[in-house]
């Protein structure tokens, strides 16, 4: 049974999408160095061997894993090989203040998953923190002229993330069922490694049809050495174990909102490090998605 909102609950759901704001700008920071795809891969291949050491018994031949393999295949397709691939792939046309904000969207999604393919219950107070979500989502992607939205032409890299988002959700929601994980679940190191040893081989088959399909090169140095290190721990390690805790202490409904911080980070790490000044439309957006957050935190307090 999930639990209520506390403030340390809440202090570890904060640090995933302060996470993943960094991803945004180190990914963006990364393009024409690096295809996407092996962007992704090779993020993942760094956490994988951070984590071997911690974890490995978690592959051995008695392990629970194997009893629960088809689980671990979706997490690892869905939260690894999925969902930051196709991150990757919208930063390519879309900004890391964009990006994050059309992703604002997830609380939206998390509700519909939730309610269509897990009997998950949708309250009032869901229903009005997603419409005010949806709504900072609708001013970003319209990029502040309202009378656009029915005509809206959205880039690649919009549509690249709401993809994305709604393969999180799926994710989500399956680590949420905790009998579906096994006794693994016990193990935060063992949980993860198992996550990413999927994801590793569906990231490793999308990083080969990226350069079969087309000329790719890597411009090697040590401004990517850094880069692939900090995306490899911090977003991926750090914040994936914060989210895992987090989702299965109050579950993806409220956890959800929390990923709506994650463009008032990228907000203020674009102006510091890609000279990419916010408009008034995305302080307007950014208004309405705390709005979100503030009413979904009531109703887990309540």
């Amino acid at each position: 049974m999930n639990q209520k909102l506390t403030p340390a609950t809440a202090l570890l759901l904060t640090v995933p999408p302060l996470m993943w704001a960094g991803n945004a700008i180190v990914g963006r920071m990364l393009q024409g160095m690096v295809p996407p795809i092996t962007l992704n891969f090779l993020r993942w291949a760094i956490a994988f061997l951070l984590l071997l050491p911690f974890a490995a018994p978690v592959f051995g031949a008695r392990s629970d894993l194997w009893r629960h393999k088809k689980r671990y295949t979706l997490l690892g397709l869905l939260g690894i090989g999925i969902y930051n691939a196709l991150q990757y792939l919208a930063l390519q046309t879309s900004t890391p203040i964009n990006v994050t904000l059309v992703a604002a969207s997830l609380p939206v999604w998390m509700l519909l998953v939730g309610a269509l393919f897990f009997n998950a219950t949708i309250s009032t107070r869901h229903i009005v923190g997603s419409v005010l979500s949806i709504a900072g989502v609708l001013l970003v992607l319209s990029r502040g002229e309202w009378a656009h939205v029915m005509a809206l032409r959205l880039v690649p890299g919009d549509l690249f993330i709401v993809l994305a988002t709604i393969a999180w959700s799926f994710y989500s929601w399956l680590l949420n069922d905790r009998e579906g994980l096994g006794e693994i679940r016990h193990d935060w190191a063992g949980l993860l490694l198992a996550q990413v040893g999927f994801g590793l081989l569906w990231s490793g088959a999308f990083a080969a049809g990226e350069w079969t399909l087309s000329a790719q090169h890597i411009d090697w140095g040590w401004t990517l050495a850094a880069a692939l290190l900090y995306v490899g721990v911090g977003p991926a390690i750090v914040a994936f174990r914060c989210w895992g805790l987090g989702v299965q202490r109050v579950g993806p409904g409220i956890a959800g909102f929390f990923n709506n911080l994650t463009p008032l980070f990228a907000a203020l790490m674009s102006s510091a490090f890609l000279g990419e000044q916010p408009h008034a439309y995305h302080f307007a957006a950014f208004i309405l998605i705390i709005a979100g957050i503030l009413v979904s935190a009531r109703r887990a307090s309540a």
